[in-house]
């Protein structure tokens, strides 16, 4: 799975700042062309800077609407909820009349119940179509190859007919939530934003290695294009 669109810069800031002038310009094409842009969102640290410096840009905010592509099962008041860090690094810096966001609405005491709600929600919003047709993923990866909330050896790996669910996480002993591999791949455009030296063996084992998604998740991803900082580049 070599990269087929790769953009290496030398920092997280050159990374964050370079993916914040391609959210910009996608998001005024995908605007003009069809009056809105539909991002699903990326938690974990990488994508943080990326959401500050997005929150100073002079950006059509009323037609653009927020999604989680993953989720932890806590409250949204949560140091861990990445809708908490969404909110704080950009959305409370929005004029609050144009914020069009969409969390998962998470009851930890009951995960199943979540994920069917939020997938309602994303089946209203996309109505009518096959999959959810997003302008944009922003996707990330950890030490373990994983991407949103797709594991290694965990069962939505394989799911084909949902959008979202709920998925138990051995190592944490925890549910997540998370798109589902055919919705992600209904973007438009899929950004991996990669930085830190601990992704280096993950991201060749990406691209270097022989298709197995069950131990290697980001693999689901098709034809994505990278951000890499040079410090997580596979020596």
């Amino acid at each position: 799975m070599k990269p087929s669109t790769l953009h290496t810069c030398s920092s997280l800031d050159e990374l964050s700042t370079t993916v914040a002038d391609a959210f910009c310009e996608l998001a005024a094409e995908s605007i003009s062309q069809r009056g809105v842009f539909r991002v699903s969102l990326s938690g974990g640290s990488t994508p943080k800077r990326l959401y500050e410096l997005l929150a100073k840009r002079d950006l059509d905010w009323d037609n653009i609407h927020w999604f989680w592509g993953d989720e932890r099962n806590v409250p949204h008041d949560h140091d861990d909820s990445n809708y908490r860090m969404v909110r704080e690094a950009l959305l409370n810096h929005l004029p609050q009349d144009q914020v069009h966001a969409f969390p998962v609405p998470v009851d930890p005491s009951n995960p199943a119940e979540t994920a069917k709600q939020y997938e309602a929600i994303l089946r209203k919003e996309f109505a009518g179509q096959a999959t959810p047709q997003w302008d944009l993923s922003l996707l990330g990866m950890g030490d373990d190859a994983h991407t949103a909330s797709l594991f290694p050896g965990t069962l939505a790996i394989n799911e084909q007919q949902r959008w979202f669910v709920e998925n138990f996480v051995a190592k944490f002993d925890a549910y997540r939530y998370t798109l589902t591999a055919p919705a992600i791949n209904s973007s438009r455009y899929k950004w991996f934003l990669i930085a830190g030296a601990n992704k280096q063996v993950a991201l060749d084992q990406v691209w270097n290695h022989d298709r197995q998604v069950n131990t290697i998740p980001s693999q689901l991803i098709e034809s994505p294009i990278w951000y890499v900082s040079q410090e997580a580049m596979p020596a």
